[in-house]
């Protein structure tokens, strides 16, 4: 039956592109008459159906060979955007529409909204130092590292082009190492529960650098510069929104979830759930900060929340996001995923860059299980349980795509170019794929030494 499925979805996949591909008027979204004749663009339609066919059947791939689905979707991407290459060309203009770019970015704000319900404050508090020193070490090693490939490969780009190649580089993806301690039902381990706690934390450090760091090149944008009081005002900023949300989420939404609860409207409770995400993202964007930042805490505040809707049985609020999130973040990855030109990789320069920065992500993790400060914890397993970059790295490298930095002739251009954005591309594929088998294979060796002695 499975076989069946996905052979129906890679010919469904097929057609639609061999229509849109076929028919010019479609791809340029012209009706019967060759003018629009609807608000909503058509190749925006055809557009989102081939990308998230496309999307889950690059999952599936993926998947099948036991790797993240989002590495799937990622490639699925990069396969639709250089088709280019063979001269189809049809698929261009999805890189560039504004309304697929509005449900990418709603994509983003659901993904980083899931990353926050998965993470467990409690737990991460419960860790204590060893899981903060690692976070702090994971975060501070990469972004120097990172920072150092940057302008060793680019000596040309401004410094503000090398401290956000730094950043995309700080967060882990806590979603592909926890799948593999899950896999293997090492969940319960301390290094399983370092890992996951210092990945929450590198989350939320590397988002207050983002923030940072994303304020000074809007700063530069304008003409001026970030004093040191301003770099340091961001980042109180920061931590008092995250911390505010926090604590009066926690104080207001059981109570609100309790009345919502009462309802027999279908659909309430994630309705509420979803606003919630939204508003926060608003009030973070209001405050000059990252609508993922407010995505991030509005998680961080619903994470041990369960939903009962009147008579029917108690529900985590993961399983009722599943479908928004299982359509609109997909979308994402996808984009991202066109934006790559692989023939920029003809370049040796970019992919000396690639390799670098490879490089260096992988070491920077290693250094940060020098922060393990307790005793028969699996040294060597935490460091590669850090290295994955998965969507946080693609999250920082689209939202540095879409910040302009004026140039020495005055002109402003993309802090994260088409090449560099390739490269970062390149990178999370890279740490991403190498996690899981080099995991397993630092946990089977503390397992055979132990049946040894």
């Amino acid at each position: 039956m499975k076989r069946v499925a996905f052979a129906l979805l890679t010919a469904l996949s097929v057609g639609l592109f061999f229509i849109f591909a076929s028919h010019p008027a479609i791809a340029a979204g012209e009706g019967a008459t060759g003018t629009e004749s609807h608000g909503l663009d058509p190749a925006v339609l055809i557009g989102v159906a081939i990308m998230l066919v496309l999307a889950k059947i690059g999952g599936e791939i993926f998947e099948r060979a036991g790797q993240s689905a989002v590495l799937g979707e990622l490639c699925a991407g990069v396969v639709l955007g250089n088709l280019v290459i063979f001269g189809f060309n049809y698929a261009e203009p999805l890189k560039t529409n504004e309304t697929i770019a509005a449900l990418a970015e709603l994509g983003v704000i659901i993904l980083l909204f899931e990353v926050g319900l998965e993470s467990d404050l409690k737990e991460m508090v419960e860790v204590g130092w060893s899981s903060l020193l690692v976070a702090v070490l994971g975060v501070i090693a990469p972004f120097f590292l990172g920072w150092a490939v940057s302008a060793y490969f680019m000596p040309g780009e401004a410094r503000l082009a090398h401290i956000f190649i730094g950043a995309t580089l700080c967060a882990t993806s806590v979603g592909i190492t926890a799948r593999v301690f899950k896999d293997l039902g090492k969940l319960a381990t301390r290094e399983a529960r370092i890992i996951l706690g210092a990945a929450v934390l590198d989350d939320v450090l590397g988002l207050l650098i983002l923030a940072v760091v994303a304020g000074a090149i809007k700063a530069a944008g304008t003409g001026s510069a970030l004093s040191f009081f301003d770099v340091g005002l961001i980042a109180l900023k920061s931590i008092a929104f995250l911390i505010g949300a926090i604590v009066i989420g926690h104080l207001l939404m059981p109570r609100m979830l309790h009345v919502a609860g009462r309802l027999e409207t279908r659909g309430v409770l994630l309705t509420l759930a979803i606003s919630c995400c939204l508003f926060l993202s608003w009030a973070a964007a209001k405050v000059g900060l990252a609508p993922i930042v407010g995505a991030f805490a509005a998680g961080l505040i619903l994470d041990e929340v369960h939903f009962k809707h009147g008579r029917q049985p108690e529900r985590d609020l993961n399983d009722l996001l599943q479908p928004v999130s299982t359509v609109l973040v997909p979308i994402f990855f996808v984009l991202m995923g066109l934006k790559v030109d692989l023939r920029l990789f003809t370049r040796v320069d970019i992919l000396g860059l690639a390799l670098a920065l490879t490089v260096a992500a992988i070491i920077g993790k290693q250094i940060c299980a020098l922060g393990v400060i307790e005793r028969g914890v699996n040294r060597l397993a935490v460091g590669l349980g850090m290295i994955p970059r998965g969507e946080v790295g693609l999250i920082f490298a689209g939202i540095g795509a879409t910040l302009m930095l004026p140039t020495a002739s005055g002109v402003s251009e993309p802090v994260i170019s088409s090449a560099i954005f390739g490269a970062v591309v390149i990178m999370v594929i890279i740490t991403t794929l190498i996690t899981p088998i080099t995991l397993k294979w630092s946990l089977g060796r503390k397992r055979a030494r132990k049946r040894e002695g």
